[in-house]
């Protein structure tokens, strides 16, 4: 396999270009769709890489990678098998093992596909909203870099007024157990007056050093409800870009709740559009580093319409000499009268090596407006080590009760319990194999 490594040799631009066009052209793609991945590409050849603040990810191997192609992937087993048999949705790279919906969602209506089987059979639905509202082509390198080079991803579209209460489960996987490209590009539409709540699992299988490009759009049409959970627990050998966007019409809510705790260095976009008036959004994010890994995550609420309103919340961890950024956005733009855009990130540091920003950006262009932010970066209070270790409990024990704590303000506002305490779980793991190593 022939690899293309962008910022350490120089791209053969056009042998890119014909590949793209050859593989869109093998899928039988429409014309509309190979003019986006062409122009997809351009904006990639010619913009620079995005910024993240105080991280040096240009060394990273995220520009690693072949012309597009599908290649087939094998079902996992062991604890990864048990959890793929309860989801609506699985997948291992490039392959589609499972797709499931209950009776009384398909009778309404309802639309679960990967995105090769919708472009194919809900291709006017597909091309209306693909890179139109919540991101575009242009937006910046990596976006554009996806969507030249998609080979797959999920595709959930909700009817107008339909309200969904058990949630839909999607369970996607890094196949490390072979280097191969890994580009998902994933639509959630839910249209006016409907509800769904999702939850989006994202891990990996193998111990091939690979990388991960995964974006998600989500359309929250008027009057609709999103809660959407994303659960990230790739391994070390996985680095990876995410990248979440919102886009929001008037009086939609989103619900954003993130959960990375991926071992391998990770940058991360995740980003809300408050279009129409009276739209709401919450990003809820809790993170953990360990040993030499580096996180950088981007979390912005953009307030256009009136009496919109943004909440940021982000709390991290921190262990041996990882680094861990959060860079909270909150921009309202002019003529967004009685927008609220508010915003808390806090870090806490279990390291002298370990190293943490907590960033909080406020960006005001009206006055009518309100809007505050709270920051913080510290270390494990002292006196409440001392009198968990006076009471006989091991340092590693007393170290992840302290965690619990600084973590437990955004864990028990998590909707659903199952959640929760899946959280947890995930969460204990991820100390334990910390502390462990």
């Amino acid at each position: 396999m022939t690899m293309w490594t962008s910022g350490v040799t120089k791209v053969d631009n056009q042998m890119l270009l014909t590949g793209v066009q050859q593989y869109s052209q093998t899928q039988h793609e429409p014309d509309w769709l190979q003019q986006l991945r062409q122009q997809a590409l351009q904006a990639y050849f010619n913009l620079p890489l995005p910024k993240f603040e105080k991280i040096n990810y240009r060394d990273w191997p995220l520009f690693d990678f072949s012309v597009p192609s599908v290649l087939e992937s094998e079902p996992v087993t062991g604890e990864l098998a048990k959890q793929a048999a309860t989801q609506q949705f699985y997948a291992v790279g490039d392959s589609t093992i499972q797709l499931t919906l209950p009776m009384a969602a398909l009778r309404q209506g309802v639309i679960l596909s990967d995105l090769r089987s919708a472009i194919t059979h809900h291709g006017d639905l597909v091309q209306k909203y693909l890179m139109q509202k919540a991101l575009h082509v242009g937006d910046d390198k990596l976006t554009s870099l996806n969507t030249a080079m998609m080979t797959n991803g999920f595709f959930l579209y909700v009817p107008k007024n339909v309200q969904l209460e058990a949630p839909i489960e999607l369970l996607q996987i890094v196949d490390n157990r072979t280097t191969q490209n890994y580009f998902s590009h994933n639509l959630l539409i839910a249209d006016s007056g409907s509800q769904v709540n999702v939850i989006q699992r994202l891990a990996s299988v193998g111990d091939q050093a690979n990388t991960a490009h995964v974006l998600v759009e989500v359309m929250a049409e008027a009057n609709s409800q999103v809660n959407f959970a994303g659960i990230d627990t790739m391994s070390a050998q996985t680095t990876a870009y995410l990248n979440r966007r919102g886009y929001l019409a008037a009086d939609a809510k989103l619900d954003w709740e993130f959960a990375e705790m991926n071992a391998g260095n990770v940058i991360a976009d995740f980003d809300s559009e408050l279009k129409g008036r009276g739209s709401e959004a919450m990003v809820k994010t809790i993170a953990i580093a360990n040993q030499k890994q580096t996180q950088a995550l981007d979390t912005r609420v953009t307030n256009y319409g009136k009496q919109t309103v943004a909440n940021i919340v982000q709390r991290g961890i921190i262990l041996d000499a990882a680094t861990l950024i959060f860079n909270g956005i909150g921009h309202i733009i002019k003529g967004a009268h009685g927008a609220k855009a508010n915003q808390e990130n806090r870090l806490l540091m279990l390291s002298t090596k370990a190293r943490g920003d907590a960033n909080p950006i406020l960006l005001i262009d009206e006055n009518d407006v309100e809007a505050g932010h709270a920051a913080s970066v510290g270390r494990v209070d002292e006196q409440q080590m001392y009198y968990l270790l006076s009471r006989g409990i091991p340092k590693p024990v007393a170290e992840r009760l302290v965690i619990r704590g600084f973590l437990a303000g955004v864990i028990t506002e998590l909707r659903s319990q199952r959640l929760r305490q899946e959280l947890n779980d995930v969460i204990e793991r991820r100390l334990t194999d910390g502390q462990n190593d």
